[in-house]
């Protein structure tokens, strides 16, 4: 893909947006710090956002993707399931193998864009 391009792969099933890039990082993040809240601040999103995601891609699914515990005096802290993991490396898998498949079609399109390295 040219450096400027982006492919933002969006899962829906029937009309419901079971998984997109926010939701995916949103996990990642979770992962990486153990904390819904962490994982949406560093996000620029609330603690009530993150959570109303998580809700509904815990509810979407089988199984959890996300197990929480309160906080509190021994401290709380959210990880992803097994389920959460494999639903994460599946996304990040298939978003992988759809940029390699449409970079020759992304350079195609580039190639006949104007100009816009002077433009804001």
């Amino acid at each position: 893909m040219t450096p400027d391009a982006t492919l933002r792969l969006r899962l829906l099933f029937g009309d419901r947006l079971v998984l997109g890039p926010g939701k995916a990082e949103l996990l990642a993040r979770i992962r990486d710090t153990g904390s819904i809240s962490a994982a949406g601040r560093a996000m620029g999103m609330s603690y009530k956002r993150a959570w109303s995601l998580v809700e509904e891609m815990n509810a979407a699914f089988r199984v959890p993707l996300v197990t929480s515990a309160r906080g509190g005096a021994g401290g709380g802290g959210a990880s992803l399931t097994e389920a959460g993991g494999e639903v994460l490396d599946a996304y990040q898998s298939l978003l992988a193998a759809s940029v390699a498949a449409a970079a020759p079609d992304v350079a195609r399109i580039a190639a006949l864009l104007r100009d816009m390295s002077g433009q804001k």
